[in-house]
């Protein structure tokens, strides 16, 4: 299934958080990035939302790659 991998969006949170080494923590952003702003993050996700995060995770954990901190 293709994802809409909009910059900020949930399918773009699901990778960045596994890139990042977080914890999945469902949430998308509907404005920028830069910090997670509460007028801009959305944590109530539709089942589609909820469907693409965890899809972008689970293309991060295959793709197998992690921001190295070293």
């Amino acid at each position: 299934m293709k994802h809409d991998e909009r910059h900020g969006g949930p399918y773009d949170r699901g990778r960045a958080d596994y890139w990042y080494h977080r914890p999945v923590d469902p949430h998308y952003f509907t404005g920028g990035t830069s910090t997670r702003n509460c007028a801009t993050c959305v944590t109530d996700l539709t089942p589609s939302e909820l469907k693409a995060y965890h899809a972008g995770y689970a293309d991060g954990e295959a793709d197998g790659g992690q921001k190295d901190w070293g």
